[in-house]
């Protein structure tokens, strides 16, 4: 492209210099410029000895302009992230404005991480049996709209759930939960972080989701509760065993950075008259990144939106009490993308050089690049449960596919009822770590979560027939919905803890015995559920 640049540049002084300043940055003035191109190729004598030198550039520019359209595209995923301190609050009514429920784009993803959710122990006893009220409203809201509870993790008051639209289930893979404790001399759970982890399409993504000492005087404090918590955090996956391995790092919650120096009346007055960046520079967490170098590798957007933290509940005002803390932005979301190392041929004589492992995440890296661009980062004012505002980040995610081909394959044979023992075939499409603990489940479409399956079958156990290429596996007619309704087959992945195939949408048909019999089909689908249930997690 050099060639033909210098080339060109030369022709075209040759005939006139009205062009020759005009940048080849944008796609205008490139086509102008191969418009020139072409009137001094008629022009061009093929025995002047200009002739052999653009026929080499332009089959030059022919072979990058090849290898450039034939790389994959670059997709784009929208990531929807909250966090919000809820106070031991029950959750309101309505979620429509926190997770942007009415907006043209919907996300790919929901991210939302909570804490102080009431731990009371008659509350944890029964959440470890059942879901907690805030899980059930998240999930009651968001799965008619096809998103699916991936992974979820609770430590006392801290809760973190993941969200992702049923196409990009199987390829959200390796996934892994953990927790770090850091209240009451690292015994106690009311602080702390709880993480999940994941591959996306094959690129790292961690969410870590704390909740770090309170109080304007422990500033240092929490940032020693951070890197104790991304130091002790570890994870059973080849790519990345550690939080900061991963690719992509998002850490939020309730950080309890203040707003120092400042006086009441002149933090209140700025919110007021909403000169937010007057307050910025005596933001903890802005202060504490210039000194400390974990924190400079994250990222934040501008804080333009009013400090979250402390309002009296049920409404919009900042603490009246006698303590009046001073507003501050508690509340906060970072990302990290991580640090891209030098090609072997930039680095120092004193540097020890890339290992193998290294290496490979460089090629990685730039034969799959992704970017990270937020859309939206705010406060939702309108949520008064809690003596904090929730947070919200709008992300968007660019990057090339690593895995586009799902592990799994699979399907229902032939038609499904309660009447009839049925198969369901499935094909692997690519090797995988399968084992003894790897089941398929038949969930309703519009499922909530991995676990809300009608019933399932071990895939080892049940298999009654396979090739090289096709396996069957059986599936009792008593575990098949008398009721019947649409359905989908997940092939669930023990050691990937994910699953990795959906089937398209079937009709599993109504039980002409049970209707025939006067069987009130509520009542055994009811009991089908839980008892596949208590099975499968006992």
């Amino acid at each position: 492209m050099e060639e033909l640049s210098q080339l060109f540049g030369t022709m075209g002084r040759e005939r006139s210099d009205t062009h020759s300043t005009q940048s080849t940055g944008t796609k205008l003035a490139l086509r102008h410029r191969l418009n020139q191109l072409m009137t001094c190729v008629d022009d061009l004598d093929p025995r002047h000895g200009l002739h052999d030198k653009m026929v080499q550039a332009l089959d030059n520019a022919f072979l990058v302009c090849g290898k450039r359209a034939n790389k994959p595209k670059k997709d784009r995923f929208r990531l929807h992230m909250v966090t919000w301190n809820v106070a031991t609050a029950d959750p309101p009514d309505d979620l429509t404005s926190l997770l942007h429920l009415n907006s043209p784009k919907s996300p790919d993803l929901y991210v939302i991480g909570l804490q102080e959710v009431y731990s009371g122990p008659v509350r944890l006893m029964t959440d470890a049996l059942f879901d907690d009220p805030w899980s059930q409203l998240f999930m009651s809201t968001l799965a008619p709209l096809n998103y699916v509870k991936v992974s979820s993790i609770r430590m006392q008051g801290l809760l973190l759930l993941f969200f992702s639209k049923l196409e990009h289930v199987p390829f959200i893979r390796d996934i892994r939960a953990t927790y770090t404790r850091t209240g009451i001399l690292g015994y106690w759970g009311n602080k702390g972080g709880v993480s999940v982890r994941l591959s996306f399409y094959g690129h790292t993504i961690c969410f870590l989701n704390c909740h770090l000492a309170a109080h304007m005087k422990y500033a240092t404090e929490r940032v020693d509760e951070f890197e104790h918590i991304i130091s002790t955090q570890t994870f059973d996956c080849k790519k990345a065993q550690t939080v900061l391995d991963h690719r992509l790092v998002f850490w939020f919650g309730d950080l309890n950075f203040r707003i120092q120096d400042h006086g009441m009346h002149f933090v209140r007055t700025c919110i007021s008259d909403e000169k937010y960046n007057l307050l910025w520079s005596k933001d903890q967490l802005t202060m504490l990144k210039k000194k400390e170098e974990m924190l400079q590798e994250f990222e934040e957007g501008p804080l333009d939106f009013q400090p979250t933290y402390k309002f009296d509940r049920n409404t919009d005002i900042y603490d009246s009490s006698g303590k009046k803390r001073k507003p501050a932005w508690t509340d906060r979301i970072l990302w990290r993308l991580r640090p891209v190392a030098p090609p072997p041929e930039e680095q120092d004589e004193s540097d020890v050089g890339l290992d193998v492992r290294e290496l490979r995440q460089l090629e990685e890296d730039e034969e799959y690049p992704l970017k990270v661009r937020q859309e939206f980062y705010t406060s939702i004012m309108e949520y008064s449960v809690s003596d904090h505002k929730p947070v919200i980040g709008i992300f968007t995610l660019v990057l090339r596919k690593i895995q586009t081909t799902p592990l799994v394959r699979l399907q229902p044979e032939g038609d499904w009822s309660a009447d009839i023992d049925s198969m369901v075939l499935y094909s692997p499409l690519q090797p995988f770590p399968s084992s003894t603990w790897d089941w398929i489940g038949l969930y309703k479409v519009g499922f909530t979560s991995v676990s809300d399956y009608i019933t399932y079958t071990w895939v080892k156990d049940d298999e009654v027939a396979f090739n090289e290429e096709v396996i069957q596996v059986y599936v009792d007619k008593e575990e098949i919905p008398v009721q019947g309704g649409e359905c989908v087959l997940c092939y669930f992945c023990s050691t990937l803890q994910s699953i990795i195939g959906v089937s398209e949408p079937f009709k599993v048909n109504e039980s002409k015995v049970a209707i025939e019999e006067g069987l009130l089909p509520e009542k055994i689908n009811g009991l089908d559920q839980t008892v596949a249930r208590e099975e499968v997690w006992n």
